[in-house]
């Protein structure tokens, strides 16, 4: 079969970008973006590509060359799924918070709903490829799903995970490390998977193309993430060990990252990993194994949790601790609010958990981010349910500059590692706040000998 419509379910961080970059580079092929997120799809269509709903370098360039093209995003979901072939499933699959597995399981009430929808409006045979993270055999209830309450059409059902890192997600669309499918071992199972091979082979190198059995994609998903949030953990331990010894978390880092079997990447001790994947995909394959009755594997990995929430608190107690033990009406100013530097993603980010705990402390913070709204902010602190939204609005305001966010500040945090906080006019910044000047640098970002040259007691991670 040779792919001309696809159809992508969700416009989201994943679905957006990917949709984009497969549009780009096969013009020959309709894609076509939906979701029930009237708002979103408006932005998504908005005239000035630079008001698109997600930051991430390099995609408004995509996004403007393919739309309207061959690339199209819309409501119309039934219109959507009924001309392609190939339908991407790319909606949230949210830790539970509800029921049984709540606070681990993966919530795949909207991956269900889909499928009955596909099931509902296909009139014809389909390709229905996971795009989101989902638990080992999660295709086997899709295809149940489609198999039984379908039209007689036939479905296959692929998984194809994505690998991205918001950052530098249009990078590792253009240039990835692999493209993993997994499918049915039978011969229209192999027909299916060979028709989405031609679509990336557009672009992908052949031997960067990987296929596999269905749950190896499934579970390859959640062990890759499982494996890069345990490095930030395992360097995040020894960070605290450095402290207590004189050791310096860099340097150590440095040394064991030139061992060619270790490699120096995610070994940057921090204030703890956030974002949408890492926390989720443990808790899920914490639950996984836990239902399987496999306690060690469960322990094993929810340690990596453990280890990055302590990471968390003790950055914010140790601010605490060092401005006199009282935060209590101090203004303490943070630099950044999204998980990571170059997206507006803040889900799960250490920002959210410092702040809250500060904020318990009645402490009074100043935000600045360059990429991340005001109302996202008040949002994020509105979710954990910790006090009243008014309560929130009383101990933390928004900054339009970094420079602004400092005057007068006890002390600043710095929880993202965006480019722009090590460009700064540090002396500036020094004389506008009170004195002694504090700086915790959760990201160890910047100069700690030039910082204490200004005058600053400089605090970073692991040092």
């Amino acid at each position: 079969m040779t792919i001309t419509k696809i159809c992508c379910i969700g416009a989201g961080y994943v679905g957006g970008p990917t949709m984009a970059v497969i549009a780009q580079k096969c013009p020959h092929i309709q894609v076509t973006v939906v979701d029930l997120n009237q708002e979103r799809i408006a932005a998504w269509n908005d005239a000035d590509v630079n008001n698109i709903p997600i930051y991430e370098p390099g995609l408004s360039e995509v996004v403007q060359e393919a739309r309207g093209r061959n690339l199209f995003f819309s409501t119309d979901v039934e219109k959507a799924i009924d001309e392609a072939q190939l339908i991407f499933i790319s909606v949230n699959t949210p830790t539970k918070t509800y029921g049984k597995g709540k606070g681990m399981a993966a919530d795949l009430k909207y991956i269900e709903l889909c499928a009955r929808q596909i099931a509902k409006i296909a009139k014809d045979n389909k390709i229905v490829v996971e795009k989101s993270t989902l638990p080992v055999r999660t295709a086997e209830a899709i295809k149940s799903i489609l198999d039984h309450t379908g039209n007689g059409v036939q479905f296959q059902i692929l998984s194809n995970p994505e690998f991205l890192a918001e950052g530098t997600a249009v990078n590792d669309l253009l240039f990835p490390d692999r493209i993993l499918i997994g499918g049915d071992t039978s011969a229209d199972g192999q027909k299916a998977i060979q028709a989405l091979v031609e679509v990336y082979a557009n672009w992908v190198a052949p031997e960067k193309i990987l296929t596999t059995n269905v749950w190896s994609s499934e579970l390859s998903k959640l062990t890759a993430n499982a494996f890069l949030a345990q490095r930030i953990s395992s360097i995040n331990a020894m960070s605290e060990l450095c402290e207590q010894t004189g050791a310096d978390v860099n340097e150590v880092a440095r040394a064991i990252g030139m061992d060619s079997r270790i490699g120096p990447k995610f070994l940057k001790a921090s204030v703890g990993f956030g974002g949408s994947c890492f926390q989720k995909d443990i808790l899920n394959l914490v639950y996984i194994a836990k239902s399987y009755g496999l306690h060690e594997v469960a322990d094993y990995w929810e340690q990596v949790i453990i280890m990055n929430d302590h990471q968390k608190r003790r950055f914010s107690n140790k601010i605490v601790q060092t401005l006199y033990n009282t935060v209590a009406d101090k203004k303490i100013a943070f630099l950044g609010w999204a998980f990571k530097k170059d997206t507006n993603d803040t889900r799960e980010s250490a920002a959210i958990y410092v702040a809250d705990d500060l904020i318990n402390e009645e402490a009074q913070l100043s935000v600045y981010d360059p990429k991340v709204p005001f109302r996202k902010i008040l949002a994020d602190l509105d979710y954990l349910e910790s006090r009243t939204t008014t309560q929130n609005q009383k101990h933390i305001a928004a900054a339009t500059t970094a420079y602004e966010a400092c005057e007068k500040a006890h002390a600043i945090a710095i929880l993202t590692e965006w480019d722009e906080f090590t460009t700064y006019d540090w002396q500036q910044i020094y004389d506008s706040m009170q004195k002694p000047a504090f700086v915790f640098d959760g990201r160890n970002i910047l100069n700690a000998d030039q910082m204490k040259a200004i005058g600053f007691v400089y605090l970073g991670i692991g040092a």
